[in-house]
């Protein structure tokens, strides 16, 4: 890609879509069977519509997100034969646009499932849902009690075809933890109490527990993304995404000069401070001051000061290559998105999901011809 084709850009966000379909590849050839992709909060930060295209290009067929209007925003750009299915399920009241719009909604509680179930009964036709019961998470899906109520009182159910019956993991990247099992034996405990249904139970994560865990649908997010599915383990995933961010202007400071907001570096020695165009606006964490280290080239440069809205300030004395308008890596081949993650004390889902709309796009497929910006 060529800087000029950016040329009024502060930031270019570099997303390849070739490693996504890779991701995607690997992670269905390891459940041997379907394979959902989740774009849940525009997959990522990364696109939900072209990335669901391509997924789909891949042979996925299933595709997940948090809310209703992210299902509506996505359904026109897949082909009629794709699946939206909706995590959170609906708000009261909104179950009729949901059907309208033909989404499948997940029932994550008893509520949801009467609200499904007569809508059914009022349009005098059956309507696909997934049921999610709570495995141990205490957070989506029917709690026991409400799992009790339903299974004894099958009725509630009539008029909702059952098109999935899941659950999620906890803590699936730590694959010792004793609540991976746990979970499991209480999903397949509930599963035998509802109406025979396929089962998704694996995250990302969860695919890499091994085959007890894949059931009928896998569910991969984050791994799609480059993000590491295992911790303190080798990330077998591709990286994805680029953040190169443009430098404004380059100084000579003196030794005892003070950087940023708060005075809070003092240069130890005369240097050269880079003041690049990408801030906390942005979506680059203010958690990354003084901690986050980004590259010119193959040369690391740290960032000194605290992170402002619209800026940040990289210690470029060893680095001669820096030079006014051109460019650092802050994520990138040197700098994946888990090590930032780990620099700002998060995980890079958050990373990823901060990605801001200030960013110049650029996508990247080899199987294509030509390259899409946004």
């Amino acid at each position: 890609m060529r800087d000029t084709d950016f040329r009024h850009a502060g930031a270019v966000l570099e997303i390849d879509l070739s490693a996504i379909r890779h991701n995607y590849r690997t992670l269905r050839a390891m459940v041997g069977g379907t394979c959902a992709a989740v774009v849940k909060a525009d997959a990522y930060g990364l696109g939900a519509a072209a990335v669901a295209q391509v997924l789909y290009a891949e042979g996925a067929r299933q595709f997940f997100v948090a809310h209703l209007d992210e299902a509506l925003a996505l359904r026109p750009a897949l082909p009629a034969g794709a699946e939206v299915f909706i995590l959170n399920g609906l708000p009261p009241g909104a179950e009729a646009d949901c059907a309208a719009s033909g989404l499948i909604p997940v029932l994550n509680s008893a509520a949801q499932i009467d609200a499904w179930a007569g809508l059914a009964r009022l349009q005098g036709r059956p309507l696909l849902a997934v049921v999610q019961v709570d495995s141990g998470m205490s957070r989506m899906g029917l709690p026991e009690d409400e799992l009790e109520a339903v299974t004894a009182t099958p009725e509630r159910l009539e008029g909702i075809t059952l098109r999935l019956v899941m659950s999620h993991l906890a803590c699936a990247e730590r694959q010792d933890h004793a609540m991976n099992r746990t979970q499991l034996a209480g999903f397949e405990a509930a599963r035998r109490r509802l109406p025979a249904a396929p089962g998704s139970f694996a995250n990302s994560s969860g695919i890499f527990l091994g085959s007890d865990f894949h059931f009928d649908l896998a569910r991969p997010g984050a791994a799609l993304y480059g993000i590491a599915p295992v911790a303190n383990a080798p990330n077998p995933m591709r990286p994805v995404v680029r953040l190169r961010g443009r430098i404004v202007q380059i100084r000579d400071i003196p030794a005892g000069a003070q950087v940023g907001y708060g005075a809070s570096w003092t240069a130890e020695r005369p240097g050269r401070i880079a003041t690049v165009s990408v801030g906390y606006a942005d979506g680059y964490l203010r958690s990354l001051s003084h901690r986050a280290v980004a590259h010119v080239g193959e040369m690391p440069v740290p960032l000194v000061g605290i992170v402002s809205m619209d800026s940040i300030t990289l210690d470029v004395t060893g680095a001669p290559a820096a030079v006014p308008g051109g460019f650092v890596d802050l994520i990138g081949p040197h700098n994946p998105v888990d090590a930032v993650a780990t620099a700002a004390s998060t995980i890079g889902y958050e990373v990823l999901t901060s990605l801001g709309s200030r960013y110049a796009r650029a996508y990247a497929d080899a199987l294509c011809t030509e390259r899409q910006t946004a």
